[in-house]
């Protein structure tokens, strides 16, 4: 489970692409997915404020490391 209070206070990197998903690693070393379908016509750069994507680490938590 991703710790969000402190991944959103520093950066998370972009990985690679898998099942559909850009997957970006948290500082902690924490892994989780951006589903293409939500990223539209936005912009990931290969590293982002954590900030930035804490919608994803929540939903990533939400569904317990399940892509569902």
């Amino acid at each position: 489970m991703i710790n969000i209070k402190t991944a959103v206070k520093g950066t998370v990197k972009f990985e690679y692409f898998r099942d559909h998903a850009l997957w970006y690693s948290t500082e902690a070393g924490d892994i989780f997915p951006v589903p293409i379908e939500d990223a539209g016509s936005a912009t990931f750069k290969r590293e982002e404020k954590g900030m930035m994507l804490m919608r994803w680490m929540r939903k990533w938590n939400e569904n317990d490391g399940d892509l569902a």
